[in-house]
């Protein structure tokens, strides 16, 4: 383990030592708060607040926010382990894989030393956008979460990063020059928001679309994150209106319906099991084919 230790931490120097590589990890997360800072949060509030007449404009801006929230830490799970996996595309595109071979590394342990570097890097930077959300939300908005909720969404964002981290391994192996990943990274920091239902409520999509995107374990992980950011902001502002809640709840995305079918939250649990072990296994196998 000593050789997969040392790997992992070179890979991590390499990916801190690129500010860009930080930079387009952070992309989906920044176009988010930015879109909602300058646009979207005003219009949104503005609306809900109407609706809402027993609620405060600070009551339904602290629900709005507490919900975007949710939102970029899901896409910073996503993103990051994205980042993370960089490194792999970098020394295949130098040509370190010759190297390596030559050196007395067995290419398991440099599969290890890839998926763990990745997913320490998401989770770092998960954790610590998530940080920044609580305090956010406490400082600026008065809406502290409970600690109970804190630490949920904690074990949500560490199960989230080991299954978007494992998936985009799988995705990256097939990049094969670094040009090719910044594209790869652009593009799916921009989409993302949309298929995670980050950008507009998912009860704003035609239902054939919002079927789609519930069915896609971005939105499922995002859900788990909205009922903690949540919960205690939505039930603040419906206390005056009667079975607003059940409705803001499906057109925020805090409760998923595929059809007719209630996605329930040990589902979703077990999907991101499912999805961190599948996708370790393939990229594990991809990443070794690679590294010839």
């Amino acid at each position: 383990m000593t050789i997969v230790f040392a790997i992992v931490g070179r890979n991590l120097r390499m990916f801190f030592r690129d500010p860009m590589n930080v930079f387009f990890s952070l992309l989906g997360a920044l176009i988010l708060f930015g879109l909602y800072t300058l646009f979207l949060g005003n219009l949104q509030t503005a609306d809900l607040a109407d609706s809402l007449p027993g609620a405060t404009e600070g009551e339904v801006q602290a629900f709005i926010d507490s919900w975007m929230f949710a939102g970029i830490v899901l896409i910073t799970t996503v993103t990051t382990g994205m980042g993370g996996i960089a490194v792999l595309t970098d020394d295949g595109a130098s040509g370190r894989f010759r190297d390596f071979l030559v050196s007395p590394v067995r290419r398991g342990q440099l599969v290890l030393g890839y998926l763990l570097a990745a997913a320490a890097v998401a989770l770092m930077l998960s954790t610590f956008v998530l940080v920044l959300a609580v305090g956010y939300l406490g400082l600026l908005r008065g809406t502290w979460l409970p600690v109970g909720n804190v630490i949920t969404a904690f074990a949500v964002v560490v199960l989230s990063c080991l299954a978007f981290t494992s998936l985009s391994a799988f995705i990256v192996t097939f990049v094969r020059t670094n040009g090719a990943f910044s594209a790869l990274a652009t593009i799916v920091g921009t989409v993302l928001g949309f298929i995670a239902a980050a950008y507009i409520p998912i009860g704003a999509f035609p239902e054939t679309v919002a079927d789609v995107v519930a069915a896609l374990p971005f939105a499922q992980a995002g859900m788990l994150l909205r009922r903690q950011f949540s919960d205690g902001a939505l039930a603040t502002i419906t206390a005056d209106a009667p079975g607003a809640e059940e409705q803001l709840r499906l057109l925020y995305g805090l409760d998923l319906q595929i059809g007719d079918w209630t996605v329930t939250a040990w589902f979703v649990v077990a999907a991101l099991v499912a999805l961190t072990i599948v996708c370790t296994a393939l990229s594990a196998v991809r990443i070794r084919s690679r590294i010839r």
